[in-house]
C-alpha cells in the first residue's frame, strides 16, 4: 500500500471483498439456545440489522474461531455465522460435534452468499443499500465493525457474486492486511488462534458477555475477568522514530526487555508486522508477558542472540 492510497482510504473510506469467508445458517427452534452455548457473546443480540462478533473456545477458553453472528426472519428464521476462510471444515466439525439432542441444522452456505464489507467515510446507509442493490436477487445490509471504524456488511444471494458498484477505495487483500495491522486489529490465526485466551487479544469488551449463561470454557474465562490475570496481553508496537530501518520485523521475531545489569529477559514474541506506508517504519501487534507493557515503554527484538537489530516501542491498542 502506497502512502497516498493510505490517506485516500481516511478521506474515502474502503472496500473489502470478503467473499471467500466461510459462511453458515443454522435453523432449527433451539438454533439461538444451542449457538448460545457455544460462543462468547449472547446471541439473542445478533439481529438482521446488526451483527454480533464473538469466539468460539474450547474446553480451557481458548479461541478456536472468531465469528460475525446476524439472524434473519425472526423466531422461525436463520442464524447466520461467517468466519475465516481456513476454518471453513474445522469449524463446521467443531459446531457440529455439539449438536446431540437439539433441533438445529448447520447448513454450508459459503459458495451460495457473496460478503463485502464497507467502512470509514464511505460506510453510510444510502452508500451501503446502493452497494446492496447492485446485485440481483436477495440482499441484506448490517452494521459492523471490522477494521475499527464504523461499517456495514452487505450479503447478496450469489445470482451476482460480483459487486460492480463499490464505495470508496476498493481493498485488496494485502491492503486490508495492511490496514487493519496498522490499526491494531487482531485477526486469525495470528492473534486469533488456540494458543490464546479472548482476553489476551483485547477482546472483553467486544466479544463477550459473562451474564448471558454457560458455554463452553465459560468457567476459566470468567476466572480471568474475576482475577485479571492472564499469561499475556497483546499490545500494538511500533519502531521509535530515527530507529535504523530494517528489511522486516518479521512474525514470530522474540521480544526482550531490559533487565538491571544489562541482562536480557524474553518477555514475548511478535505477530504482525508491515511497513506503515505513512511513518515508512514497522508497526504491528505482539504478544508479551502480562505487566510488561506498564514497565516497558521499550522493548528490543533480535533475530539472532546476541544481535540487537531493532527497538520497538509499546502503544498500547
Amino acid at each position: 500500500m502506497t502512502a497516498e492510497t493510505f490517506h485516500l482510504i481516511e478521506k474515502l473510506g474502503g472496500t473489502v471483498d470478503l467473499n471467500d469467508r466461510a459462511k453458515f445458517a443454522l435453523s432449527g427452534a433451539d438454533r439461538v439456545r444451542y449457538l448460545n452455548g457455544q460462543v462468547t457473546k449472547d446471541v439473542r443480540k445478533a439481529s438482521s440489522i446488526e451483527a454480533v462478533y464473538a469466539c468460539v473456545t474450547n474446553l480451557k477458553g481458548k479461541i478456536e474461531s472468531d465469528i460475525y453472528i446476524h439472524s434473519v426472519g425472526g423466531d422461525d428464521g436463520l442464524l447466520f455465522i461467517d468466519a475465516p476462510t481456513d476454518l471453513r471444515e474445522a469449524l463446521a466439525a467443531r459446531l457440529e460435534k455439539y449438536i446431540i439432542a437439539d433441533d438445529v441444522q448447520l447448513e454450508d452456505v459459503t459458495d451460495e452468499w457473496a460478503l463485502c464489507h464497507v467502512f470509514g467515510a464511505a460506510a453510510d446507509e444510502s452508500s451501503a443499500q446502493n452497494l446492496a442493490q447492485a446485485g440481483s436477487g436477495q440482499a441484506r445490509v448490517l452494521r459492523n465493525n471490522r477494521f475499527a471504524a464504523a461499517g456495514f456488511d452487505i450479503w447478496i444471494k450469489a445470482e451476482n457474486l460480483t459487486i460492480r458498484t463499490r464505495a470508496g477505495v476498493e481493498m485488496g487483500t494485502a491492503d486490508a492486511e495492511t490496514w487493519r495491522i496498522c490499526h491494531g486489529v487482531p485477526s486469525w490465526p495470528h492473534e486469533l488462534n488456540p494458543s490464546a485466551f479472548p482476553q489476551e487479544a483485547g477482546l472483553e469488551s467486544r466479544a463477550m458477555d459473562f451474564a448471558k449463561g454457560c458455554y463452553i470454557g465459560q468457567e476459566i474465562l470468567s476466572r480471568i475477568k474475576m482475577t485479571g490475570k492472564m499469561p499475556r496481553k497483546l499490545v500494538r508496537w511500533q519502531q521509535p522514530v530515527g530507529a535504523p530501518q530494517q528489511d522486516s520485523i518479521a512474525p514470530g521475531q522474540v521480544l526482550f526487555a531490559p533487565l538491571e545489569g544489562g541482562e536480557m529477559k524474553e518477555v514475548g514474541a511478535v505477530t504482525s508486522s508491515c511497513l506503515h506506508p505513512v511513518l515508512d517504519r514497522w508497526v504491528g501487534l505482539a504478544y508479551v508477558r502480562q505487566g510488561v507493557e506498564t514497565m516497558h515503554s521499550l522493548l528490543l527484538a533480535n533475530e539472532e542472540t546476541p544481535r540487537i537489530f531493532a527497538e520497538l516501542e509499546i502503544t498500547l491498542p
